[in-house]
Parts: C-alpha cells; sequence; structure tokens
C-alpha cells in the first residue's frame, strides 16, 4: 500500500490555483477523515474545526496558503497546552515556537498536537499516557517514536505535512515505519527556540511529509537563523546549487560484518533493493567502515550524553517521579550517574570517533544505510523496552552527535505488507542534496 499523495503541497496548491477546490474544503475533508480513521492517540489537542476554517488566511499568495499541518507536542502553539506527552508537566505557552510563527506566516493551517514518546525519550512510540497509535499498516506493530503522533498524521492523510523533533532518530524512525519521509535538517538550521528540550546541544525540529520535494519546501520556509536562539546557525550554503546529475555520486553502504538485521531478512533484502536502487541512478556504491558510526552511536544513551536529559528536567523529576512513564524515568534519572569527569572523558572519546569518521567520508559522498534494521511488535517491546529501543537506533543515534543530515525514505515492504525505510545520511547543510536523491529514488520505486 502506498501513502496516498492527495494532500501533497504542490498538488493543493495546484488545484487551489485552478478553483478545483479551496482550502476550507480541504480542512473540512481532512477532519472527516480523522473522525473516520478514529484514533484518539494521534492527537493530544485537535483544534475545533471552526477554529481551523477560521485561520486560513486571506492572503492565497502565500507559499503555504491552506496546506494543513501538525505539531508535535513538545513544540510551542501559542494560547494550546504543551505537555512533551506529560500532563503533569503541561504549561500554556503565550508564544508559539519560531518554527511555528514562521509557517504559519506562510499561510499553513495548525490542526493539532500530536502524541509522542514521553519528553522525546523513545524510538518506539509506546512511552505516552495518552496511548498508542496505531501503525496504519497493522496495528499490533509500534508506529515508531518518539515523533509517533505526527507520522501517522501524514500517513493516513490527516495533514500534508508535520513537525517532529530528532535528537536520536525520532524524525527518521516514524517515518520508516509509516512509509513516509522523514527529514532532520542540520543542527541549527530550524530554530529550536519553544521546544521542550531532550538534549538540547543535540536536539533537531523534524519534517516529516508525503515526499521529498514537499519536506525541501517546507525546510525552506522553517529554517533560518534566530537570534533568540542560542543554537541557531545561519546556513554556510544557502546558494549551493543542485546537481545536475547523481552519476559518480560516491554512495558509502556499510560492510556485512556491520549491518544488522536482528534476524529480519525481508528488512536485509529491502535495503539492498534499494542500493541497487541507486547504482541504477548512476551513483557509485562502495563498502567504508562503519565500525566508528556504530560506535558513536552507543555514546549518546551509553555515556554522560543521556545526562542532558536529566539536565532539563532535573526539578521536575523530583517532585514527579510518579507522574512519569516508568521507563521514561528510568532513563533520564539515570543521568544522575554521571560526573563532570567523564563528561570530559566523553567529549575526548567522541573527538576520536568524529576523527575515525572523517576519514570514512573521505571516501564517500552520501552514506545510506536501513533507517532500522527491524521493525517490533508493540508486546515485543513492552516486555523488552530498552534492549529493543536499542537496536532501532543502531543507524540512527549517531547522526547529531557527528553534526550530519539525514533524510529517511520510503524503501518498499516486507513480505508481511510492512513498510521500510532507507536513509540517506550527508555532512552538515547537504539537505538540498539529500532531498535531489531522495526524490530520485521515489521516482523509481513508484
Amino acid at each position: 500500500m502506498q501513502v496516498n499523495q492527495n494532500l501533497a503541497i504542490s498538488r493543493l496548491r495546484h488545484l487551489y490555483q485552478t478553483g478545483v477546490t479551496t482550502p476550507a474544503q480541504v480542512i473540512k475533508s481532512i477532519y472527516t477523515k480523522i473522525a473516520e480513521y478514529n484514533d484518539p492517540a494521534v492527537w493530544i489537542y485537535l483544534a475545533p474545526l471552526a477554529d481551523s476554517l477560521a485561520r486560513i488566511s486571506d492572503l492565497p499568495h502565500l507559499p503555504l496558503w491552506g496546506i494543513p499541518f501538525a505539531i508535535k507536542d513538545n513544540l510551542d502553539w501559542a494560547g494550546i497546552l504543551t505537555t512533551a506527552g506529560c500532563p503533569a508537566f503541561a504549561y500554556t505557552p503565550t508564544r508559539s515556537a519560531t518554527v511555528i510563527e514562521k509557517l504559519i506566516a506562510a499561510g499553513a493551517i495548525p490542526i493539532g498536537k500530536t502524541n509522542m514518546d514521553q519528553f522525546a525519550t523513545g524510538l518506539v512510540g509506546t512511552r505516552s499516557p495518552y496511548g498508542i497509535c496505531r501503525n496504519p499498516y497493522d496495528d499490533r506493530y509500534i508506529p515508531g517514536g518518539s515523533s509517533s503522533g505526527s507520522g501517522v498524521a501524514v500517513a493516513t492523510g490527516m495533514v500534508s505535512f508535520s513537525l517532529g523533533t530528532d535528537t536520536a532518530g525520532s524524525g527518521r524512525v516514524p517515518a520508516a515505519f509509516t512509509n513516509i519521509v522523514g527529514l532532520k535538517p542540520t543542527r541549527g538550521c530550524i530554530s529550536t527556540k519553544g521546544l521542550v528540550p531532550a538534549m538540547r546541544t543535540l536536539d533537531c525540529v523534524s519534517i516529516f511529509a508525503l515526499n521529498c520535494e514537499d519536506a525541501a519546501t517546507v525546510l525552506g520556509l522553517a529554517s533560518g537563523y534566530d537570534l533568540d536562539d542560542p543554537f541557531s546557525i545561519s546556513n554556510p550554503l544557502e546558494s549551493t546549487p543542485a546537481l545536475k546529475s547523481l552519476h559518480n555520486l560516491r554512495i558509502g553502504i556499510p560492510s556485512d560484518q556491520h549491518l544488522q538485521f536482528f534476524g529480519n531478512q525481508d528488512a536485509e533484502n529491502c535495503y539492498y533493493a534499494g542500493v541497487r536502487r541507486l547504482s541504477n541512478l548512476g551513483c557509485q556504491t562502495a563498502e567504508i567502515n562503519f565500525q566508528p558510526f556504530a560506535n558513536t552511536a552507543q555514546m549518546l544513551y551509553g555515556s554522560p550524553w543521556v545526562a542532558e536529559r536529566l539536565a532539563g528536567l532535573q526539578d521536575f523529576l523530583v517532585d514527579h517521579a510518579q507522574d512519569m512513564e516508568p521507563t521514561t524515568y528510568e532513563i533520564i534519572k539515570g543521568g544522575d550517574r554521571y560526573d563532570a569527569v567523564s563528561v570530559f572523558q566523553a567529549i575526548y572519546r567522541l573527538a576520536e570517533l568524529r576523527r575515525e569518521t572523517e576519514q570514512q567520508w573521505q571516501q564517500m559522498d552520501i552514506l545510506a544505510v536501513p533507517t532500522t534494521g527491524t521493525i517490533y511488535s508493540i508486546a515485543e517491546v513492552q516486555a523488552s523496552p530498552l534492549e529493543l529501543n536499542s537496536n532501532l537506533g543502531l543507524y540512527t543515534n549517531f547522526v547529531n552527535l557527528l553534526d550530519l543530515a539525514a533524510i529517511s525514505i520510503p524503501n518498499g515492504f516486507q513480505s508481511n505488507g510492512l513498510p521500510t525505510g532507507l536513509t540517506l545520511i550527508a555532512p552538515a547543510w547537504q539537505e538540498s542534496l539529500l532531498c535531489q536523491i531522495g526524490t530520485a529514488l521515489q521516482h523509481q520505486l513508484g
């Protein structure tokens, strides 16, 4: 089952311009879709239909005029509760996150706040007191996290695009498990002002979309330097031209000894089919040493970096342990076992690993990996929440630590009908190149 492209941004723009439909008609239709899909776990807050209709701008020239989108509930939307997946933490912001302000100013219509793994801690989508979103392909399986609701909302035709966040892979894993595109930009590319921090030095706002062109469109409007965000960075490559051809682009793939699919032969077959599609586009594929990337991935939760999650929530944990999802509390509270010396030791180790990965980048322009090695059922994750979550992070956890950009794109289906994702990774500020390759692969996949 391919994702329906009816709400693709370019398509809606054309329909609006030609008078075939109107934003009001589209907004009404998606509320019907939301009611028919009937999964309250997707939304922590759904705006009343009348409010969404009232938000339609009378300026049709705006680039996202009448385009519906969803917001992960760790991003502030003025006047609407921000919960970060924890009711006891909830507050009502007086100002929207910078990225929300930009998109609304471009004409986009926010439909609601989506469910998430509590405090954006998890890749599974099962760590929320608001329920578990149904995976639209098989409700026995996880939807992916932490941006579970944002992924499902796009995949099921409730919105044209959505915002998630991605610290460890939360903008890519839900995309793979729901057969859509998940773009994780370079750190600092999109302002994190108004974002409840998970790991503030690594957090990124991510974009879920139906195709890579839409992801690139939203990125162009959402990104930009923000003086109010101390972690915002000005893009040094804003004028970089698109490649005229993908021929001879060097694609690195991990050697067989470094690839893990955790017993999932279908996922392995899909990955290698994706690599063949890259070759068919004229790209040159070659094996690289993935071990330093894998070693970096282990540092995100297996080193003092986990203490950064505690840094943002330490005061809340003191009085609200009983209000937190148990696995989330265990992970965040575990940050208190590290001292300042271990932090500096980890910084030194990361510098060594970064240097090792730089040697691999001498051999490639793009790194192509499975978004995840496999997918798990809800029952499997509930029985082993930490180990299986860790498995899902093998190909995602290292990206922000190494200051890379990444995009997950649909990559075919397993024999049981569940989708898989292929992730393309590039050095910082190469989002346009990633979207260009992703577009070519999506066209080839059909």
